[in-house]
């Protein structure tokens, strides 16, 4: 059951729901009673996305049509490029969908600079990426995801990555009225390594869903999972993620940790780390922790002369900075981290 089978067949009985174990904390069949009509054609919008004019090149697709028609970013061996794209949602009460195909041959570099720009309320989107590494690529992929906050929102990547790839992901967030955001790695081990790590910034009543699954099937492989968020007001934050290594791919070094802040007493997280582990010789650790804002150094700022809202969005916005600072490239972390402080929760 997906949304993307769904919105195929025009069948809300294809939606995931609560039945569904993976999807028990983001229910879309008890939400969605009629799916919308097809989303029209639309030109770009105007303006730049929130990476302004980092890279090389664009790549823009509005309710779902990629402008111009490619829907397949490929990289030749040993190139290296920075592409921005834009994922714009356009159209009220629509729905839809589209598939795009990333994919990097051997030694090749990409910067994917990923946004989900929801410019109406109240529209169900999905997107699906595939997304393939030959042996020693790297791809950096950083989403910026804004949608409406009446939307239904669901992305799902799916990377296969050969022997020597690498995959360093960083994903934020501020929800939607339903939004999940989910990655499923197929890890080879044999020297292939993944950093997947995340941010959701709630307030009101939005919801956002992290989920991942990478599943190691080699020797040596490394993921290393770093998740943060803080969710105030009636939002509610969920992660998930799951680490799964198989029989023979021993000597895997994985680790994931997820911590969130709840500001409100209405405010909800959800999470659920896991380690499936079959095989010997491994180092795999997980961390969960959800809390409050640290009271001690909220009256030390306080004592310091700065107003309790401004002293508390500065611990949020240090809070999820640990993650924001793990970002390579500088000019794309100074770009992440305004986008941020721009939508900093207190």
């Amino acid at each position: 059951m997906t949304l993307a089978a769904a919105l195929i067949a025009r069948d809300v009985s294809r939606l995931p729901s609560r039945r569904d174990e993976d999807w028990r904390w983001t229910d879309l069949r008890g939400l969605i009673r009629e799916l919308p009509p097809q989303a029209p054609a639309a030109p770009a919008p105007d303006g730049a996305g929130p990476f302004g004019d980092l890279g090389e090149a664009e790549l823009v697709v509005v309710n779902g049509r990629p402008l111009g028609g490619a829907q397949a970013l490929v990289l030749a061996a040993g190139e290296r490029r920075t592409v921005r794209l834009r994922l714009v949602s356009v159209s009220l009460e629509t729905a839809h969908g589209t598939t795009l195909a990333v994919s990097l041959g051997e030694g090749a570099h990409l910067t994917l600079l990923e946004s989900h720009e929801g410019l109406a309320e109240d529209y169900v989107a999905d997107i699906q990426l595939k997304i393939d590494l030959e042996a020693e690529a790297r791809l950096d992929r950083v989403v910026l995801a804004q949608d409406g906050a009446l939307s239904v929102a669901v992305t799902q990547a799916h990377v296969d990555l050969a022997p020597g790839a690498r995959l360093f992901q960083t994903t934020l967030t501020t929800g939607a009225r339903r939004q999940r955001l989910e990655t499923v790695v197929r890890h080879p081990g044999q020297g292939a390594h993944v950093q997947m790590d995340g941010v959701y910034l709630l307030t009101g009543r939005s919801h956002a869903d992290l989920t991942s699954a990478v599943t190691h099937a080699g020797l040596d492989g490394t993921t290393n999972q770093l998740v943060k968020g803080v969710a105030s007001g009636q939002a509610r934050g969920v992660f998930q993620g799951r680490i799964t290594v198989e029989p023979g791919a021993d000597r895997t070094d994985a680790r994931m940790g997820h911590h969130a802040l709840i500001l409100d007493d209405r405010a909800e997280v959800d999470a659920k780390p896991e380690l499936l582990i079959f095989a010997d010789d491994v180092a795999c650790a997980h961390g969960n922790t959800v809390g409050a804002l640290d009271e001690d150094a909220l009256f030390y700022a306080r004592q310091r002369g700065v107003p309790e809202a401004e002293a508390r969005a500065l611990l949020t916005s240090a809070f999820v900075g640990e993650v924001v600072d793990r970002i390579a490239d500088e000019a794309v972390r100074e770009a992440v981290a305004a986008w941020a402080a721009a939508r900093r929760v207190g």
